[in-house]
């Protein structure tokens, strides 16, 4: 039997693209197949992963953070891996080694656990984890299909600063909320109601009358998102 390539991958940088139509990382990623190998065809995928328990978290950042982890006391069975994005790619022919960019379209939704991880972080490196699996075609004489062992991984310190750069690409100096329909309809008839002039004033008006009003007597404290169940999150590979 041929031995299977023994292909290994590098993440070498990372830049937010500033041409994309929405948010969006370019990873520069190294392929090795080994010397003289030929490479026909890669048709690879990658999983990427946020490993939240490999960096350290200033106090501002673990506030942040509560409604993910819960609470500092909590982290120890808490701060599991979170899953950011997989993307497949093509890569084309090659010999020995080439380099390619990964291309990770990415959101600024704030019901995803990824974007509100990047989000809490002050400064320094986010700690990724990229798995890698997929279909080689390869070989001197004609080729052989084979496949990306689902070893092969990579580990790469994402600068929070290209984070927080894409993002201001696309939504300087502002947040991004989802609402269902129905609440925005509200929403909607109570700025009307009260001839608001912007989003941004409605909110206001409403944050204002929240913090002037009395709190109900007799109700018990509203419970933080992560008290109970913490949000799911994935811990193994996903199946291609």
């Amino acid at each position: 039997m041929t031995a299977t390539t023994d292909f290994s991958f590098t993440c070498k940088g990372v830049r937010a693209d500033g041409y994309a139509a929405g948010p969006t990382l370019v990873f520069r990623l190294a392929i090795t197949a080994g010397p003289g190998v030929r490479v026909h065809a890669l048709a690879l995928r990658c999983q990427l992963r946020i490993e939240p328990a490999r960096r350290g978290y200033a106090s501002g950042e673990a506030e942040g953070l509560a409604d993910l982890f819960g609470t500092r006391s909590r982290w120890g069975s808490t701060l599991q891996p979170v899953q950011f994005a997989q993307v497949p790619v093509m890569v084309p022919s090659f010999t020995g080694e080439t380099e390619i960019d990964l291309v990770v379209p990415c959101t600024y939704d704030m019901d995803i656990a990824a974007t509100r991880y990047f989000n809490a972080l002050e400064d320094g490196e986010a700690p990724l984890l990229m798995l890698f699996s997929g279909t080689a075609f390869t070989g001197d004489g004609g080729f052989r299909v084979e496949p990306v062992p689902w070893d092969r991984e990579a580990s790469y310190r994402m600068p929070v600063a290209v984070w927080r750069e894409m993002v201001e690409q696309h939504f300087p100096g502002c947040g991004w909320l989802r609402l269902p329909r129905d609440v925005m309809d509200e929403l909607l008839a109570y700025r009307s109601r009260h001839a608001l002039s912007s989003w941004e004033a409605t909110v206001r008006a409403l944050l204002d009358a929240a913090a002037d009003a009395p709190p109900p007597v007799g109700r018990a404290p509203d419970r933080p998102a992560w008290a109970g169940a913490i949000l799911p999150r994935t811990t193994e590979r996903t199946a291609p």
